[in-house]
């Protein structure tokens, strides 16, 4: 869905979508597993300027692997937005300035509409959290066979080492037994 600029000079466009699964793209780790559903409004904030403003709230569930025990686990998202967005003419930074926090909370955008989809991508995946586990109590897989220790039960000895103190170790061995 595209909200085009002209009609936002006119009025504010209300939004009530459901975009079905495989529609928006993700990432490659991500899948989106059911309708996506949104729904809120934009506006025009300052005609003179172009300063648009997109409230709204969306859900949604995404399905991704267990970082422990690589099995799919389904994420569900339900997110309450608040965007601004800027033409990108207005955006005057650039290399390695620090942005102040009132120009990391505004976006840019070129033309004369706006991708709805994309917005909604982009939101979804800043709700994501940085790890997925499908259990506090998930086991993980063997690093000996690769098994997933929650569905198996695996005789690989698995020894919690320490490289630094292998030198000594050698040095132990080869002097023989204590005695």
């Amino acid at each position: 869905m595209f909200i085009s600029l002209q009609e936002l000079e006119l009025r504010t466009v209300r939004f009530d979508v459901a975009v079905p699964a495989g529609e928006i793209e993700y990432d490659y780790q991500f899948r989106q597993k059911s309708s996506l559903v949104a729904h809120g409004t934009v506006e025009l904030v300052n005609q003179s300027l172009g300063e648009i403003r997109i409230r709204g709230s969306l859900s949604v569930a995404i399905e991704v692997a267990c970082d422990r025990c690589l099995e799919a686990v389904e994420f569900p998202v339900a997110k309450n937005f608040e965007l601004f967005y800027q033409p990108a003419g207005d955006y005057q930074g650039g290399g390695e300035e620090e942005l102040e926090e009132v120009d990391s909370e505004i976006a840019y955008y070129d033309g004369d509409r706006l991708d709805l989809n994309e917005i909604l991508r982009e939101v979804v995946l800043l709700a994501l959290p940085m790890r997925f586990v499908c259990g506090d109590d998930c086991k993980g897989i063997c690093p000996g066979c690769g098994k997933n220790r929650n569905q198996h039960v695996c005789d690989c000895q698995t020894e919690a080492g320490d490289d630094r103190w292998s030198k000594l170790r050698e040095i132990r061995v080869a002097s023989g037994p204590r005695g």
